[in-house]
């Protein structure tokens, strides 16, 4: 229930006031991160976008805001019962910071399958991780028994007023840096951030649309509105792990329906894309959740408005974003390989080599296997990965084979 002033869920009232309040507390604390204009991004959508890098914040996301904000209003006993979260990563590293600068013990229960770069951070900052299951919600359940059985104080990830009106604090930060935005995209895993922001920019300007973005493989919130009532999804699957939450939350729910304009799902081939994107024209390194609202700048029925998404966190490893990149650049048409069987005999080779120098391709990997054509003692197998600039250059090239006379084979 909203009046023009504030919003009551959960026997609270909750106001911008709350917010301001938030944001005095983290004054000394965050990064107030800088809008960057993104002539890429602006021209992929058809309109003036900016980005949010929140992945340059403390502690790799924006998780320490709602973290500090609610640590900080603690009593003191509870302060020495100590606290207890569960995380894929970023609030894990959120509630380890802010527990270290508070002086509090922090207890963090984390997914066995969570990346080791979000573990090993959580626990330099001084925190006590416990690695359980293989999902958020496993994780969640298990931090729930310890919370009971050591008397800790519990913080939630996205469902807890405090901790949504510390992220609220990033729509402030948006408005004061681009007075006349039109639009704020931003990731959904549980709703903590959207949240947040949605009901502090509504407050201060009613007019601007709020547009949360989930994954396809983790859209808990999008059913849940569609069935208007909170529903937990049978499984999650997605690159975004920081999104990959199989039921929203309550509070969350409450504040997404009233204040989010829309929600959009993105696939994970979109995800990767955007972190290319991002990665090369910005020089900016972003997880699969963090990419959300980048990727749902296609999704967009708006044009040329001004358009801030929010890249939430950048915390990831090198494995899996060397991974999420190749697979980016075939989505894209910058990788292109295929198999082509030759006759075994000289000039074979140097024939191919000539077809792919001529339209600029760039040979990156050569694969020449006699074993491979199990039916003729005369040709080999050839796979060939080239680097090309799109898709209209595979095109040319597989035009090109077919007019020289040779059959090749797309594998990616």
């Amino acid at each position: 229930m909203m009046n023009q002033n504030t919003f009551k869920v959960a026997n609270s009232c909750v106001s911008i006031e709350d917010v301001y309040a938030a944001a005095r507390k983290l004054q000394s604390i965050i990064k107030k991160t800088e809008l960057i204009e993104s002539p890429v991004f602006s021209n992929e959508c058809g309109n003036c976008v900016f980005i949010k890098p929140e992945n340059l914040q403390v502690t790799g996301a924006f998780k320490i805001r709602g973290a500090f904000n609610k640590l900080s209003k603690l009593s003191d006993e509870e302060k020495s019962r100590g606290v207890i979260a569960s995380s894929a990563g970023n609030h894990a590293q959120g509630v380890g910071y802010a527990a270290q600068l508070l002086g509090v013990k922090a207890t963090v229960v984390m997914p066995a399958t969570t990346p080791i770069i979000k573990v090993e951070a959580t626990r330099n900052y001084g925190a006590n991780v416990v690695l359980y299951g293989d999902s958020y919600d496993e994780a969640y359940k298990k931090a729930r028994e310890l919370e009971t059985e050591h008397n800790y104080v519990f913080v939630h990830p996205f469902d807890d007023l405090d901790v949504i009106l510390g992220q609220g604090t990033v729509a402030l930060e948006i408005l004061n840096q681009l007075e006349d935005v039109d639009e704020i995209l931003v990731p959904i895993g549980g709703g903590g951030l959207a949240s947040g922001i949605a009901f502090a920019a509504k407050m201060l300007k009613p007019s601007i649309r709020i547009i949360g973005v989930e994954p396809e493989g983790a859209c808990c919130m999008k059913k849940s509105l569609a069935d208007n009532k909170v529903i937990e999804l049978e499984k999650v699957d997605t690159i975004a792990d920081g999104a990959a939450v199989k039921r929203p939350g309550t509070l969350t729910f409450e504040f997404i329906r009233e204040f989010v304009d829309e929600v959009i799902t993105v696939s994970d081939f979109d995800i990767a894309e955007a972190i290319l994107l991002l990665i090369e024209k910005h020089k900016l390194i972003t997880e699969g959740a963090g990419a959300l609202s980048l990727a749902g700048l296609k999704k967009l029925s708006s044009k040329n408005k001004k358009v801030v998404c929010l890249v939430s966190g950048g915390n990831i490893d090198i494995l899996t974003i060397s991974a999420i990149i190749n697979k980016a650049l075939v989505f894209r048409g910058r990788l292109f390989c295929f198999t082509i069987n030759l006759p075994d005999k000289p000039g074979e080779l140097l024939h191919v080599a000539k077809i792919i120098s001529e339209l600029n391709a760039n040979v990156i990997k050569l694969d020449h296997n006699q074993s491979k054509v199990m039916d003729s003692f005369k040709q080999v197998q050839l796979e060939v990965t080239v680097e090309t600039n799109g898709h209209s250059h595979v095109e040319e090239i597989e035009a090109a084979f077919l007019r020289n006379g040779i059959d090749i084979q797309k594998i990616y």
